[in-house]
């Protein structure tokens, strides 16, 4: 019986040791999401503008936030500090707007991702999770930043 409470408290113990890596679940998922579609947009602007019915200056503007917004997350996860902490909210900030200008514009009214008559992109499930993950990094921004400034930090 000792082994094995010895042992869970090993594994345990591992398992907290990761928690501060733990942003990159999110952060490599939305950064590469991000960094995807805009670089998709900017290789493609004329047929992005047809497919979507937008003029080509707004899918321009909206493929340089992607792909900003995209390659920010990433980057900032490297730096340290107070540099990476901003970029990181400034990174995440960015995209919002984007985010809920294609909710908006071509998922609302429709829940589910999968695509169907009236609702040929999709619903908004997939666009809401990646909002959530947005404000998650404007409200967190890097993990090194909130241990190092944090009300308990100061308290010790």
């Amino acid at each position: 019986m000792a082994l094995t409470e010895q042992t869970d408290a090993s594994v345990i113990t591992e398992i907290l040791s990761l928690r501060r890596h733990s942003h990159w679940l999110l952060r490599a998922a939305l950064g590469s999401v991000f960094l995807t579609h805009g670089w998709s947009k900017l290789t493609s602007l004329d047929a992005t503008s047809e497919m979507l019915g937008l003029p080509v200056v707004l899918i321009a503007l909206v493929a340089i936030v992607e792909t900003l917004g995209g390659t920010g997350i990433l980057v900032s996860g490297f730096l340290r500090g107070l540099v990476g902490d901003q970029l990181t909210r400034l990174s995440a900030a960015s995209l919002v707007p984007v985010m809920l200008g294609a909710i908006a514009m071509f998922h609302w009214g429709r829940w589910f991702f999968t695509p169907v008559e009236g609702f040929p992109m999709g619903g908004m499930e997939f666009q809401i999770t990646l909002l959530v993950m947005m404000l998650y990094f404007v409200i967190e921004g890097n993990i090194d930043t909130r241990q190092k400034f944090s009300t308990s930090a100061k308290l010790k």
